[in-house]
């Protein structure tokens, strides 16, 4: 119950799926939480249903593409909590799925502004805060996808390509101030975003059973199979570890 006590994390994309159960389980490991989103109405129930469990969290509307907007709400999460510990850059969308030749550069902007510029902000300004703090844990939601290739989504594996390297960067740049920077690779996980996206494709149910069988496993995971990976990062026990790729994918890049 006290994995990360006393500690303070900011979580992007908080609202629902991966960040929403991340937000659950920090707060309930005696964490205080700061659900961030551009869902209001589904970040204010995370939070208020974290408060009803006992913990300690508050919504605040975030888009990660603003660079002005990550600097208020993140001196605003520092005034309400006193400091941070702990970044979750969860934010992230899937964007166009069509060949490369095929994508506008607007679609492919969409896509880099929230996954790739998205974490760029928010870890700038996340680790002057952590200094103060006397270090941190920045937790940075890749993909099975910033790892292999396929036939789909080209922004969007352009992007975890990107986070994944800046992940390794950063760990470099910030091991001297004691700030920790790790990646995480989730396999298929069924959250509204993979929901949707197998709606664009067509039967849902269908979709479902073929991501299941692409996992040696069998079957697709869940928002908390995530959620567990990331509080290790986030706590002391995994205080020696940086620069490191969590792969939690059900044998998906075994193959």
């Amino acid at each position: 119950m006290d994995r990360v006590k006393g500690k303070v994390a900011l979580v992007t994309g908080g609202a629902l799926g991966i960040g929403k159960a991340t937000c659950e389980l920090l707060a309930r490991e005696g964490a205080k939480v700061a659900v961030t989103d551009i869902l209001e109405q589904e970040g204010e129930s995370t939070a208020a249903a974290i408060r009803k469990a006992g913990g300690e969290a508050n919504f605040w509307k975030l888009d990660v593409a603003s660079e002005s907007a990550v600097i208020a709400v993140m001196a605003d999460v520092v005034k309400t909590f006193g400091k941070l510990n702990v970044l979750v850059n969860n934010a992230g969308i899937s964007g166009v799925s069509k060949p490369t030749t095929d994508i506008t550069e607007a679609e492919w902007d969409k896509v880099m502004a929230v996954n790739v510029k998205g974490v760029f902000f928010c870890t700038k300004h996340s680790v002057p805060y952590m200094r103060k703090a006397g270090g941190g844990s920045i937790i940075n939601l890749c993909s099975i996808y910033g790892l292999v290739g396929a036939l789909d989504v080209p922004p969007y594996h352009a992007s975890k390509g990107a986070v994944r390297l800046l992940t390794k960067t950063d760990a470099l740049y910030y091991a001297p101030d004691r700030i920790r920077v790790n990646s995480v690779h989730p396999g298929f996980i069924w959250t509204p975003m993979v929901e949707n996206f197998l709606k664009s494709q067509g039967d849902v149910e269908a979709g479902r059973k073929a991501l299941a069988a692409a996992h040696p496993i069998g079957n697709v995971g869940e928002p908390l199979d995530i959620a567990f990976g990331i509080v290790y990062l986030a706590s002391d026990e995994s205080k020696f570890v940086t620069g490191s790729e969590l792969v939690i994918d059900g044998g998906y890049t075994a193959r």
